[in-house]
């Protein structure tokens, strides 16, 4: 019977999260304005990227960062780190990260980023009720000025991304 149990616990922590399913846990780290470690039980460590929305890039060893990147990072830090949260599962990406929405008390905290100017709407991605929800807030963050949206022409991370990997080419 243990060996039954060891063995439906491995299966579980082996499989992938799956769109539409909730899973709970706590952020123990926050890697930038979009990304974070979700330890959930009994899964362990999740890599989550947040569905729907891309913030300015911070710095890394082959690039430097992008206007705002950090702030967006510390806004996230601030509303995420040590606190449970749920997950609602959306995909998963190409570098095996679990892309989805991450509520803290019933908010929305990726519509929140991007409410706040931290974040834009991230178009190629966006599907369904988020895709309008996002959008409606990206422009309503631009008419006020806030966050990013002070900058005269803020480039879209995916730009910045485009442009930084053409000069590491060189």
């Amino acid at each position: 019977m243990k060996l039954l149990s060891v063995v439906l616990l491995v299966l579980v922590l082996a499989l992938p999260a799956q769109a539409g399913e909730i899973i709970r846990g706590m952020v123990k780290t926050v890697y930038d304005g979009d990304t974070v470690l979700l330890m959930a039980k009994p899964r362990g460590q999740i890599k989550v990227r947040l569905y729907g929305i891309d913030a300015p890039e911070t710095a890394k060893p082959e690039r430097p960062a992008q206007a705002y990147g950090a702030v967006a990072r510390r806004v996230l830090m601030y509303k995420l780190l040590g606190k449970a949260v749920t997950l609602e599962v959306q995909e998963q990406d190409q570098y095996g990260r679990v892309v989805g929405v991450i509520r803290l008390d019933g908010r929305d905290i990726n519509a929140e980023m991007v409410a706040e100017g931290l974040a834009w709407a991230y178009r190629q991605y966006l599907q369904g009720s988020y895709a309008s929800e996002y959008l409606w807030l990206e422009e309503q963050a631009r008419r006020r000025h806030s966050g990013l949206w002070r900058q005269p022409n803020p480039q879209p991370p995916w730009e910045f991304r485009r442009g930084s990997q053409g000069r590491r080419r060189r």
